[in-house]
């Protein structure tokens, strides 16, 4: 099945994309504001799909998920606009519980207001999706709203990301693969003939069925640093709006401080055509907008280089272990030793990518379970850090 998700019809000039940053403290009012210079004509009679970040439960105001005012102003803004339905729908990482995140959020809470519906998108059966355009994958599993819905809106946070440098818009939309197939992506073989690491390939070849019709980046408050999940919140107190992805990312990631051309999977997407990220290309709105530009933190290179006489053995593993793991060291690193040979580095594995792992090495999560009996093995897709404590205490009361 080929996906409609190509053309936007709110764009005007496809060869110089419109991208409008609203600045203010009100994450209502901006997005009100940026959508108003939008014809969002081309919604009447038709349904109408949010997708926002609320894959992990967080409260608003954290950096990690969408501030529900976003959405409760993009909800009104198309049905004024004679939206005949408009919904919510979220596919979140492995483990975390779509109705919980949405509560936590505060989404659930404005949707409800307005009665709109929520969908657990991976509640519903998958559509098998071939990738024509695709280099590192050949077909994927796509939530079957995504193509159930005339109009599809990406409704992301502005984040660095420990993996792909930043995710925005066009990053967001690998939230519309089913269940655990997003997983696959952090797991695929290099790309022959190909540097570039291939979770960044697979995103550009998503972006090649699954363009969202129009983007709104939530850049209220930002995540920076170890994004998506353990960084720390930085207010930008903005909101982008395009109905380009890639320009609307290119414009985030100036503000950010960064250039779209060294992010891989929008360096990749654009190249094959499916989006402008060259800032000379783009006309942008208001004409200061570059007086806002504030550069967020770059996630550190090795998890190791905070954690002394810790090694992170990381092969082929997702962001969701690596978030789990970082936010345990942060909390525990100190009472490793507690549990393993005084003076010697501790091992920690994570990813399904290792051919073998030290002795003694601790092995956290359900892809480096071939690996248990060379230490201590701690189950789950992710564990959460209390998880991986009480393994650890376990072990220590069998010794």
């Amino acid at each position: 099945m080929k996906s409609k998700l190509s053309e936007s019809p709110f764009s005007k000039n496809r060869e110089r994309p419109f991208v409008y940053a609203a600045f203010g403290k009100s994450a209502y009012e901006n997005t009100r504001k940026a959508l108003s210079l939008f014809d969002l004509s081309p919604v009447c009679g038709k349904r109408v799909l949010l997708k926002p970040n609320a894959g992990r439960v967080a409260p608003p105001g954290s950096g990690v998920v969408t501030d529900p005012q976003v959405v409760a102003a993009a909800i009104d803004a198309f049905r004024e606009a004679g939206a005949a339905e408009t919904a919510v729908g979220e596919s979140p990482i492995t483990g975390v519980n779509t109705m919980e995140a949405f509560e936590v959020s505060g989404i659930a809470s404005v949707a409800a207001s307005r009665n709109c519906p929520l969908i657990d998108m991976d509640e519903l059966p998958s559509v098998e999706t071939d990738v024509p355009e695709g280099k590192a994958i050949n077909s994927l599993k796509v939530c079957a709203p995504v193509f159930d819905y005339d109009i599809v809106v990406s409704i992301p946070v502005m984040k660095t990301h420990m993996h792909t440098g930043v995710t925005l818009s066009v990053k967001n939309m690998k939230g519309c693969l089913w269940r655990r197939s997003k997983v696959l992506l952090h797991m695929l073989p290099p790309v022959k003939g190909n540097s570039e690491k291939p979770i960044n390939i697979a995103i550009a070849d998503v972006s090649g069925i699954l363009r969202p019709h129009l983007s709104i980046i939530d850049g209220m408050t930002g995540m920076e640093g170890l994004g998506p999940s353990a960084g720390f919140p930085k207010a930008l107190n903005t909101v982008i709006v395009s109905a380009d992805a890639f320009a609307a990312d290119a414009v985030a990631c100036k503000l950010m401080g960064l250039d779209a051309e060294n992010i891989d999977h929008l360096r990749l997407g654009a190249e094959r055509g499916y989006g402008t990220i060259n800032i000379d290309n783009i006309e942008i709105e208001p004409g200061n907008w570059k007086d806002f530009i504030s550069p967020f933190e770059k996630p550190p290179e090795n998890l190791s280089i905070q954690f002394p006489n810790i090694n992170v053995l990381d092969k082929s593993s997702c962001s969701a272990c690596q978030s789990t793991l970082l936010l345990f060291l942060k909390k525990y690193a100190g009472k490793l030793s507690d549990y393993f040979p005084k003076n010697e580095a501790v091992n920690i594995a994570i990813g399904k990518g290792h051919d073998d792992v030290p002795l003694n090495t601790l092995c956290v999560g359900n892809c480096t379970s071939k690996h248990k009996n060379k230490g201590i093995f701690v189950p789950g897709c992710p564990p959460v850090g209390s998880e991986i404590l009480n393994v650890l205490s376990k072990s220590k009361t069998k010794e």
